[in-house]
C-alpha cells in the first residue's frame, strides 16, 4: 500500500490511504485510529514520517487528537446548502475585474481511486485526468485547483488545450456539451504544507476547501474539483431569498 519507490512522498502516500479509508467508510466518525507506533511498524517507517502524515491530515479536518488518549476521525460537519451560479475561476476573476492565469502543477492520467470514481460515476481504477494548477487574479495565487475527469468521456485531453482557454468553454466548443449544474461542499481548515509553498502563505493560515462535482444534461458528471482558497485574499457571497 506504500511505494517506497514512488516519487510521492510516503507521509503524502499515508496520509492519502488513512483518507481514503475515511471517505469508504472503512473508519467511522469517532473512531480512534492506530498510534504513531503502530503505523511505523505496519509500514516499516519512521514515527517522523507518520506524524506528518497524520499532521496534515489534523490540519485538513479528517482527524482530531484528543491529549492522552490518541487520535480520532473528525465528526461529519453540518451543512448550509444554497443556490448559486455556476462558473469557472476564469469567468469569476474576468466579471470581477482581474486577469486571471494559471502555474501547472501537473497534468496526467492515472487510475481512479475509489473516490474519484464514485463522484464521476466510473469504475475505479478506469483512466481519469488529474489536472493540479495554482490559480492567480493579477498574478497574485488566489488557489489551488485539482481537477479529475473522465478520460473516456472528455478523450485526448491534453494540457495545451487547458492552456488557451477556459476548461468550461473549451469542453462546451469542442464537444458539443452543455454543463448545467454542480453541487459545491465548502469548509474552513489550515494551510497544508503544499498549500503553503504554492499560496505563499504562513504556516497555520486559514483556508476555504471547496468541493465541486459538475454535471453535464441527464446528470453525466463531468468533473470533481478540489480547491483551497486563501481565506484572505477570497470570499464566497451566498444571494438568498426567502420563499412562502
Amino acid at each position: 500500500m506504500i511505494n517506497k519507490n514512488s516519487p510521492l512522498p510516503i507521509y503524502y502516500q499515508l496520509a492519502e490511504l488513512i483518507k481514503g479509508k475515511i471517505v469508504n467508510g472503512d473508519i467511522q466518525a469517532g473512531d480512534l485510529i492506530p498510534s504513531e507506533r503502530q503505523f511505523s511498524e505496519q509500514f516499516d517507517i519512521s514515527r517522523m514520517t507518520v506524524r506528518q502524515a497524520i499532521n496534515n491530515l489534523v490540519n485538513e479536518g479528517y482527524l482530531y487528537r484528543h491529549k492522552g488518549k490518541g487520535t480520532y476521525v473528525t465528526s461529519k460537519k453540518l451543512e448550509h446548502k444554497f443556490v448559486g451560479e455556476l462558473t469557472s475561476f476564469t469567468e469569476d476573476m474576468k466579471q470581477e475585474g482581474y486577469e486571471p492565469s494559471s502555474q501547472w502543477i501537473h497534468f496526467e492520467k492515472i487510475e481512479a481511486s475509489k473516490e474519484v470514481a464514485n463522484y464521476l460515476k466510473v469504475e475505479p481504477n478506469e483512466p481519469v485526468y488529474e489536472m493540479k494548477r495554482v490559480r492567480l487574479a493579477d498574478q497574485v495565487p488566489i488557489a489551488i485547483e485539482t481537477v479529475y475527469m473522465s478520460a473516456q468521456l472528455i478523450p485526448n485531453l491534453t494540457q495545451q488545450q487547458m492552456e488557451q482557454q477556459s476548461l468550461y468553454q473549451y469542453i462546451e466548443k469542442q464537444y458539443g456539451v452543455n454543463i448545467v449544474d454542480g453541487v459545491q461542499t465548502i469548509e474552513s481548515t489550515i494551510a497544508s504544507e503544499q498549500e503553503v509553498i504554492f499560496l505563499k502563505v504562513p504556516e497555520g493560515a486559514p483556508i476555504l476547501r471547496m468541493q465541486q462535482q459538475t454535471f453535464l444534461e441527464g446528470k453525466t458528471p463531468l468533473e470533481f474539483v478540489i480547491s483551497s482558497y486563501r481565506a484572505d485574499r477570497y470570499k464566497f457571497t451566498i444571494e438568498i431569498r426567502r420563499t412562502f
